[in-house]
């Protein structure tokens, strides 16, 4: 049986006069993070059709790497940075696999 892992999806909205902002700090993220204990997988994509939205689709062990990850200082202070530059608050949802 294969080992149960979270699943996290979570999308990132920009004002459309802040891509390249938001951009820039969504990328200086993900070396830090993937280099975590408990990172799996850690990736970050950009809406071809509405390039204003940005998704991470990761994979970490267990519920207490993801609550480790938003302890981090470079999550920490890239949430600062970015949340006034947002058009919506984030959406991040988690799964688990089933098959």
């Amino acid at each position: 049986m294969p080992k149960k892992t979270i699943k996290v999806v979570a999308q990132v909205t920009a004002f459309a006069d802040k891509i390249a902002e938001v951009q820039a700090i969504l990328q200086a993220i993900v070396a830090p993070t993937r280099l975590e204990t408990g990172c799996l997988s850690y990736r970050l994509f950009r809406n071809s059709g509405h390039p204003a939205e940005f998704l991470f689709i990761e994979e970490w062990v267990n519920e207490n790497a993801i609550n480790a990850h938003f302890t981090t200082s470079h999550i920490r202070d890239a949430l600062a940075k970015v949340t006034p530059l947002l058009a919506v608050a984030p959406i991040i949802e988690k799964y688990e696999s089933l098959a």
